[in-house]
């Protein structure tokens, strides 16, 4: 049996960040992806909750309209509503990984820039990427033999 989900859409707000009693962090936040339907498009709003480190970068970088890339699997649960004493069922995708993908502000800038300008982005959107930060260790020597494949 499988139970993968894999989404990419806007935050439709501001993550919420919170902790448990116990002190493990964890953020909510609500993906928009759109769909195609009858020949229209529609969104689906997708409930989701990260845990720990992942909590901590989306509530630290991401805000609403932040276009991210969310692997996780669906979960279930329930609560008793104290207001209406009903029992609530909840469905979420709780992630396993998400990538900070930009914003929509970023997107429409990154248009405007020319090629030769480096652009911001991923889980650190202020940080500058050059050629030499890859080129730091020695080289290696890999022939075709070395391949495993």
């Amino acid at each position: 049996m499988i139970n993968r989900v894999v989404l990419v859409g806007n935050l439709t707000r501001d993550p919420q960040f919170s902790k448990t009693q116990s002190g493990k962090s964890f953020v909510r936040f609500t993906v928009a992806v759109n769909r195609r339907f009858g020949g229209k498009d529609e969104a689906d709003f997708i409930s989701c909750v990260a845990w720990e480190r992942t909590a901590d970068i989306i509530s630290q970088y991401a805000k609403k309209g932040t276009t991210v890339g969310v692997e996780g699997r669906i979960t279930t649960g329930s609560y008793d509503d104290k207001t209406t004493g009903k029992k609530v069922y909840t469905t979420d995708v709780t992630c396993d990984n998400v990538q900070l993908i930009g914003s929509r502000n970023q997107s429409s800038e990154a248009q405007q820039t020319s090629p030769a300008q480096p652009k911001s982005g991923g889980y650190y959107p202020d940080a500058q990427v050059s050629d030499d930060d890859f080129n730091t260790g020695p080289l290696l020597d890999i022939s075709s033999d070395d391949l495993p494949f």
